[in-house]
């Protein structure tokens, strides 16, 4: 089928069963084009919050759609392929969690949201990589918090808070992970006019010769706002289809985890550091996933409300 009809058929069916589409930025350039919203994991969940529609198709990772479900338990929630996991929800299972809080009373749990319902049911607060800070600085100095999943996040929010009374989780995503410290210095000697944009997710060594920090929105609007010509991106390179379109005559380089120096951005490039979960996600799929209305997330009852505690809790703050 050609891509043009899928495109047609999804849009029909949308239409026939009151539905919309999400898609996260780290999605195929193909799935961002024919999103009804688009945006990063919490926006995508409060967006579908507001919908009037019956159906939403979830084009991300699972966790993302579970969060969906946690803050619409009425509408139907459809990820096109179950395989599309992640690797920093899977470094914290909700038991071993859950002991790793029973071996620390009297401590504050402020979790990512980067992880399955399981999890953000044992937690007190959630909070997103552009409200991290935000929701740490709310908390007492004398508080304190253990911080999961993502130990990048966690002590890169550590250092600017100055807090010695946080314990970090041991978890982290494998995309953000395989940045180098020398890879950004290849890049800088063959783009010495570019600026570092990276994700806090990022081992510390990388931060640190990063120009600008920042979530995938926030690295999005600093790359439209900002003078410079030039952007060494470092973070899953889906978001680079968005910065070239709100900034088409800016260029965008991923940083690669390989040693290829390449301004170019393929879906199906192991070379660019893309997220394999994200990227399973096809048009065919989400096509399938909306006419047999198939692969429904759902979750138990006791466990959403538990979760949707800690999310309204951010919120609030």
């Amino acid at each position: 089928m050609l891509k043009t009809e899928i495109i047609e058929k999804i849009k029909k069916l949308k239409q026939k069963k009151n539905a919309v589409l999400l898609a996260h930025y780290y999605q195929r350039s193909e799935v961002q084009d024919i999103a009804d919203f688009l945006g990063d994991s919490l926006q995508l969940s409060q967006a579908a919050a507001k919908t009037k529609a019956d159906i939403i198709v979830f084009a991300g990772v699972y966790f993302m759609a579970e969060t969906v479900k946690i803050l619409s338990p009425k509408k139907k929630v459809l990820i096109p392929d179950l395989s599309a996991g992640c690797s920093l929800a899977d470094s914290c299972k909700a038991e071993d969690f859950k002991e790793f809080i029973e071996q620390n009373p009297g401590y504050t749990v402020i979790s990512y949201v980067n992880t399955d319902a399981s999890v953000k049911a044992l937690t007190d607060i959630c909070c997103t990589s552009s409200n991290a800070l935000q929701i740490v600085n709310s908390l007492p100095k004398d508080k304190k918090i253990i911080f999961g999943p993502d130990r990048n996040l966690g002590n890169y929010i550590k250092s600017l808070t100055g807090r010695e009374n946080m314990l970090i989780w041991d978890g982290a995503c494998h995309v953000h992970e395989a940045f180098s410290v020398e890879n950004i210095i290849d890049f800088r000697k063959q783009y010495p006019q570019a600026k570092v944009l990276a994700h806090p997710e990022c081992k510390e060594p990388v931060l640190l010769l990063a120009d600008y920090i920042g979530s995938t929105s926030a690295l999005l609007a600093f790359s439209a706002s900002d003078n410079t010509q030039t952007y060494i991106v470092a973070t899953e390179p889906g978001i680079i289809h968005q910065m070239r379109q709100k900034s088409p005559k800016k260029e965008f380089i991923p940083a690669s985890s390989s040693n290829t120096l390449s301004s170019e951005v393929d879906d199906s490039c192991g070379a660019c550091s893309n997220c394999e979960f994200m990227k399973l996600i096809t048009l065919e799929k989400i096509y399938d996933s909306l006419l047999n209305e198939q692969f429904e997330v759902n979750i138990e009852e006791n466990i959403r409300q538990k979760a949707e505690k800690s999310i309204v809790k951010m919120l609030n703050l």
